[in-house]
C-alpha cells in the first residue's frame, strides 16, 4: 500500500471555559504498518460529543483524562482499507474509537470496533440515532427511568441528539412528554416533527409559568442533560417516587472550576424529597446493546423514529465545530465529515 500520511488533532493545553482553538494542535504522521490481528480504517465520519469537554480536564470522571499531546477521543465511522486479520475484510464499514484523526489502526479484538452495514441505514446514523447516542437515550429511559404508561416524562435538550430520541421513545410506550430546548424554532421542531405532548422555551421570559402549565399533574420521569437553572425549576414539581436519570449536565462542562459548580446532584441532594438520580453510563447495560441496536435499527428503517444531523465538512475545523455544542449553534447530532470512502 503507498505511504499513507495520517492528520490528527491533539490536546495542547486543558480549557478553562470554553474550548478554543489554541487548545489544539495538528500533527502529521506517517501511517504505522499493520501487525497481525489488525486492521487499519479510513475515518469518513467523527461524532462530536459533550462528553468530551470533560475529558479535557483534570477534574476526577468516570473516565480518566486526556493526556497534553493525546489525541482527543471519538466515536467515529469508516471502511477498513487494509486487513491482517481474518475478521475483517477491506470494503467493509466499521465503527470505531479513533479519536480525531484520518486514519485508526485497530486490533480485531478491541470491542469498540465492530461491523455497520450502510445498505440498511446512512452511515453517518450509527454516530447517532443507530449508535452510542440511541442506546444512550434508550438505557437511560427503559432501564434506568423504568417507566409506566401514562406517566409524565420531562426532557431537557429535547431537540439535541440524545433528547430527541428519548421522547420519542417516550410516546412510543405511552408516556406525556414535555421537552424543553433553547429556541422557538427547536421547540417548534420538537412538536411538530417529533410529537411531543408540548415543548417550553427554556430562555423564555416566562418559563416557569409555560412549563408550569404544561404540569399540571406533575412529573415522574426527568431525563437530564443539562443542570443549571433549568434542573432548578424542574425541582418544583417532581411527584413522589419521580425518577431522574442523569445523562449529563452540559451547562456546567465549561466551568473554570468544575468541582465548585453545582451540579444536578447538589440540586437534587437539597430537595426534601428528592427523585431517585444517578449518573449512568451506557456502558452498564453492554449485555444489552444487541436488543437497543435492533429497536433502534427498526425505527429508523421504519421512518418511526426520526433524527435530525448537522453534518460539517474537515476534520481540520472540528475546534471550532466541537465549540458549537455549548453555544447551540448546532441543531441535531453533530458529525465531522472527514473524507469520502
Amino acid at each position: 500500500m503507498t505511504e499513507l500520511k495520517n492528520l490528527s488533532i491533539t490536546l495542547k493545553t486543558r480549557p478553562t471555559g470554553i474550548v478554543d482553538s489554541e487548545n489544539f494542535s495538528t500533527k502529521i504522521s506517517e501511517v504505522k504498518t499493520l501487525k497481525e490481528n489488525q486492521v487499519l480504517i479510513k475515518v469518513l465520519y467523527l461524532s462530536l460529543d459533550p462528553y468530551m469537554r470533560g475529558r479535557m480536564s483534570e477534574a476526577k470522571s468516570y473516565a480518566d483524562p486526556l493526556q497534553i499531546g493525546e489525541i482527543i477521543t471519538a466515536e467515529s465511522a469508516g471502511i477498513v482499507i487494509e486487513s491482517k486479520s481474518t475478521k475483517y475484510s477491506v470494503g467493509e464499514y466499521v465503527c470505531c474509537r479513533s479519536g480525531w484523526q484520518e486514519y485508526f489502526i485497530s486490533n480485531d479484538k478491541d470491542p469498540m470496533t465492530y461491523k455497520v452495514d450502510p445498505k440498511l441505514v446512512p452511515l453517518s446514523t450509527y454516530l447517532g440515532v443507530c449508535g452510542m447516542t440511541g442506546r444512550t437515550a434508550y438505557f437511560g429511559l427503559m432501564k434506568e427511568a423504568t417507566p409506566s404508561k401514562g406517566e409524565t416524562l420531562v426532557v431537557s435538550a429535547a431537540s439535541g441528539a440524545v433528547g430527541s430520541i428519548v421522547g420519542q421513545i417516550g410516546k412510543k410506550i405511552g408516556l406525556n412528554v414535555i421537552g424543553i430546548a433553547g429556541s422557538d424554532e427547536k421547540c417548534n421542531y420538537v412538536e411538530d416533527e417529533l410529537n411531543f405532548d408540548a415543548c417550553v422555551n427554556y430562555k423564555s421570559a416566562s418559563f416557569r409559568d409555560e412549563l408550569a402549565s404544561k404540569l399540571e399533574s406533575g412529573v415522574d420521569i426527568y431525563f437530564e442533560s443539562v443542570g443549571g437553572s433549568v434542573t432548578e425549576t424542574v425541582t418544583e414539581f417532581f411527584n413522589s417516587g419521580s425518577r431522574a436519570p442523569i445523562c449529563g449536565y452540559i451547562s456546567n462542562y465549561n466551568a473554570k472550576d468544575i468541582t465548585k459548580v453545582k451540579t444536578p446532584f447538589h440540586i437534587f441532594g437539597a430537595m426534601k424529597n428528592p427523585p431517585k438520580h444517578k449518573f449512568f453510563l451506557v456502558f452498564d447495560h453492554y449485555a444489552n446493546f444487541n436488543k437497543a441496536n435492533e429497536f433502534l435499527l427498526n425505527g429508523v428503517r421504519s421512518g418511526e423514529l426520526k433524527y435530525k444531523e448537522m453534518i460539517v465538512d474537515g476534520l481540520e475545523k472540528s475546534p471550532e465545530y466541537f465549540k458549537w455544542l455549548f453555544t447551540g449553534n448546532n441543531f441535531g447530532k453533530l458529525i465531522v465529515k472527514v473524507a469520502n470512502p
